[in-house]
């Protein structure tokens, strides 16, 4: 995981697994899993060379092959910035469908939601939903708040690299691309 998705599964206030988002509790260290790491060989992407996982980072970080193929999957997924952004829609803060308060990320609306409208049974859009290119800005939902619990437990983007404007072929084409280079 990259620092800003372990920083964001590790708020202080309720830290969650990167995989799941189950609530972490503290407990005894993962031996086996540790164990694992230490006896599962890999192979460099970079330069080939065989190493138990253990050992991968570091190599990863002194092998210049390894950089340059990393650079090529940047490269190969990166897009030229679009100049003109106003004609996007914000899919970083939303606005809360019962009070009209503003400016909450995905995890502050669910938050504020569940704190001060979940007995609030109107039926309302929901400005995640909408804001997305799928998303049908009139459809209201029977249930926000379960909707909220179910669908909004954590961001697409923790999960994904979301090039909401990508063409479906275009996505699958560059998903192939390096698979096949991944061999």
């Amino acid at each position: 995981f990259c620092t800003l998705c372990l920083q964001e599964c590790l708020k202080p206030k309720k830290p969650v697994c990167g995989v799941c988002r189950s609530t972490l509790s503290p407990g005894s260290r993962a031996l086996d899993l540790e164990k694992q790491i230490e006896t599962t060989e890999t192979t460099c992407n970079g330069c080939n060379k065989k190493m138990y996982l253990s050992k991968m980072r570091s190599h990863a970080a002194s092998c210049s092959k390894y950089q340059n193929y990393i650079m090529e999957g940047v490269k190969a997924v990166t897009k030229e910035p679009l100049h003109n952004t106003r004609n996007f829609p914000n899919r970083f803060t939303f606005p809360c469908p019962y009070c009209s308060e503003k400016n909450f990320d995905q995890e502050g609306l669910v938050e504020h939601c569940k704190t001060l409208h979940s007995m609030d049974a109107k039926q309302v859009v929901c400005p995640i939903c909408a804001s997305m290119p799928w998303g049908d800005p009139n459809y209201r939902s029977a249930n926000f708040m379960e909707h909220l619990q179910r669908r909004h437990r954590f961001s697409y983007d923790t999960f994904v690299v979301c090039d909401y404007d990508a063409d479906e072929d275009d996505m699958m084409a560059q998903v192939l691309m390096r698979s096949l280079r991944d061999k």
